[in-house]
């Protein structure tokens, strides 16, 4: 059944929501009728909108050049939902201990649609590849956590998936054939790891390793990126893999209750110079 077509279905709230969308990285400001074409409503609706938008402010208008832009308030259900996040909760400690073991950057994300999305992020305190900010999308079918949350699934729904997605080619070493997709995926079940090597960003070598719920269904993927030009994928996969999937383990069979570190939930403010766990009595 279409959702659209239920009497549930608040049609004004879906186009305020696909107006606050159609602001991008491309389209940072946008005057009416650039809001009107992107958004795919009349200027008169748009002009509707964006007023409403600007009065609860989730909008802003420059006073001189009459185009809005998304304002920080936009920013606040994105964070409720983080400070709310039982998985992301439990495993920031443990992110923040490899972190500090690796000396590499960090990442745990999660299925959104065709992609994954980074819920967790602790970048290397050496050097940062690339800035991949939480919130940041990545296509599942050349990410390394996508490969193994697909690994997960059954061969059916995961090459149906990899069928339905737009396999854009963002590299030369991006696989972008299905069939050859699915044996990466199939490798990444066996091994119980993937790693994509500059797949998405030249440079990034990418490895992840598998989040379980309590029932061992895959939920999460958590991802370690290193320098191509630094590391080969034997090397790092040698180096890390093993601290890795400790980590993922603990985070897998580690209870949702009570808050490992409390620092990271509720709302309180985050110390990330906290003594993670494993490390008591040791120098960080």
């Amino acid at each position: 059944m279409n959702p659209e077509t239920s009497s549930l279905y608040v049609q004004s709230l879906a186009t305020g929501i696909a107006v606050l969308d159609a602001f991008t990285a491309e389209r940072a400001s946008m005057s009416l009728p650039d809001i009107a074409a992107a958004a795919g409503i009349t200027r008169s609706a748009a002009q509707r909108f964006a007023f409403t938008l600007e009065a609860l402010g989730l909008l802003n208008k420059d006073p001189v050049t009459k185009r809005y832009s998304l304002s920080s308030r936009t920013l606040d259900t994105g964070c409720r939902y983080l400070e709310s996040h039982p998985l992301l909760d439990r495993a920031n400690p443990f992110l923040l201990e490899l972190n500090r073991n690796a000396g590499e950057t960090v990442n745990l994300a999660e299925p959104a649609g065709q992609d994954m999305i980074y819920i967790g992020r602790f970048p290397s305190p050496l050097r940062l590849l690339v800035h991949m900010p939480v919130g940041r999308r990545i296509p599942m079918y050349c990410s390394s956590t996508g490969r193994v949350y697909l690994a997960g699934m059954s061969d059916e729904d995961a090459y149906a998936t990899l069928a339905e997605c737009e396999r854009v080619k963002y590299t030369p070493n991006t696989l972008t054939d299905v069939d050859a997709l699915m044996e990466q995926v199939r490798i990444s079940r066996e091994q119980g790891y993937a790693c994509c090597v500059e797949e998405y960003y030249r440079g990034d070598l990418a490895l992840a390793v598998p989040i379980h719920d309590l029932s061992q269904r895959v939920v999460a993927g958590l991802q370690l990126s290193v320098s191509a030009s630094k590391w080969t994928a034997k090397r790092a996969i040698a180096r890390f893999i093993p601290m890795m999937l400790e980590t993922a383990r603990q985070i897998s069979n580690s209870p949702p209750t009570p808050r490992p570190l409390a620092p990271y939930g509720g709302g309180a403010a985050r110390d990330l110079h906290a003594q993670p766990p494993g490390l008591t009595g040791r120098k960080a």
